[in-house]
């Protein structure tokens, strides 16, 4: 039987480390990008979770006033509400918290603290009805744990910034794993509360994951772990300069009358483009001419306008390995997302239209679906978010003096 006094020690020690890390994490984060989503949702996780570790300690469990721990284990099982709000922020550049998620996390917090003034369900309880409330809870704890499984699996295939796909699967493991298993052991334990033991054990897997996190998004460049910040209409990012050592050797491959590729500021939504802060050396003659490849690709066969292109396709035509092209369409041109990348193109396309007189009579709907979007709603949401107008309004304002 392990020492008690070693125990507490060692369980205070790393509960300390915890603490430390998470205050170090939160405040890098918050300190490279305050305004982006993921810094302030990393910054409110930290802050949850350093209350979780303060209320799971054996010490406040046995001594602290019942009372005053209910407002600290609400906030400790709302944590998995902020998890998966996180997760959503760090894979997904355009994801935007509203107030309903606030209301979300407020309500799992709630419902935590009438069941903490209510009691344990079973005999020691007040009534039956408790244990569905308890039931619901654990439910909520479960069912966040793979809302968040599921938001660093969404649209994977997409993503162009290689070090956060290579984040995506360790957050899906570690996550509903340590979710889950404390979820078990706090079922297996009276009145939820862990043993000694357990406690020391669960701070030391919520350590170690959140240690192979931090160091994994700190080691990554500003361009790979946040979007660049933008200037100009909402949704708008512009395009990296091409370098002068990548324009000639493009150049140098590319046949005259090749049209350029569309500008991305109307292409990509919010925090699409990579800042070029992360010194790239210039591109060989290989990289060179699998741009001019892709280049011709898109702007002379219109590649983009094929309604199954994917990553895998264009590689595929190309003949090339995906890794290759997505790290040229991203450390080269910019784009953190395949989609954004292709709906430049289609936008720019459509934008042409548009302005085109000799087009005025031609349905807005027929030239989404001609430059390859699906349907007029993904269409209109992007044009806006691009442009700032509608696509009436764009066609308005261009055709307005022919």
């Amino acid at each position: 039987m392990p020492d008690p006094t070693a125990l507490t020690l060692l369980d205070a020690a790393l509960r300390g480390g915890l603490l430390a890390l998470l205050l170090v994490l939160a405040h890098a984060l918050w300190r490279d990008r305050p305004a982006l989503p993921a810094a302030r949702l990393a910054v409110a996780m930290a802050a949850g979770l350093a209350l979780q570790v303060v209320a799971a300690t054996p010490l406040v469990e046995a001594r602290l006033p019942w009372a005053w721990q209910t407002p600290l284990i609400a906030v400790s099982v709302a944590n998995a509400v902020l998890f998966w709000l996180f997760v959503r922020g760090l894979f997904d550049d355009d994801f935007r918290p509203g107030w309903w998620h606030a209301a979300v996390w407020a309500g799992v917090a709630g419902l935590t603290a009438a069941n903490c003034l209510i009691g344990p369900p079973g005999p020691e309880g007040p009534a039956p009805w408790a244990s569905a409330l308890w039931g619901l809870q654990r439910l909520a704890t479960a069912g966040f744990a793979l809302l968040a499984a599921a938001a660093a699996l969404q649209h994977r295939h997409q993503d162009l910034v290689e070090g956060r796909r290579r984040l995506r699967w360790f957050v899906v493991v570690s996550g509903v794993a340590y979710t889950l298993g404390m979820l078990a052991a706090r079922l297996g334990s009276p009145h939820g509360r862990l043993s000694a033991p357990l406690a020391t054990l669960d701070v030391l897997l919520l350590l170690l994951m959140l240690g192979v996190l931090a160091w994994r998004l700190l080691a990554m460049g500003q361009s790979e772990l946040f979007p660049q910040p933008v200037d100009g209409p909402a949704g708008v990012a512009p395009l990296p300069e091409t370098t002068p050592a990548e324009a000639a050797a493009i150049a140098a491959d590319t046949p005259a009358g090749t049209p350029a590729a569309p500008p991305a500021g109307p292409a990509q939504a919010v925090g699409d483009a990579s800042p070029p802060g992360d010194a790239l050396p210039p591109p060989d003659a290989t990289e060179a001419r699998l741009a001019a490849s892709l280049q011709r690709l898109m702007a002379d066969d219109r590649a983009y306008r094929d309604e199954d292109v994917s990553l895998a396709s264009l590689a595929a035509r190309l003949a090339v390995p995906e890794y290759r092209l997505r790290r040229l369409i991203n450390q080269r041109l910019g784009h953190r997302n395949f989609t954004a990348y292709v709906n430049g193109w289609r936008l720019a396309e459509a934008q042409a239209a548009l302005a085109d007189p000799a087009q005025r009579e031609r349905p807005v709907l027929t030239i989404a679906l001609d430059a390859g979007f699906q349907s007029i709603g993904p269409f209109n949401r992007a044009f806006k978010a691009a442009t700032g107008r509608t696509p009436s309004e764009f066609r308005r304002e261009k055709l307005a003096d022919s």
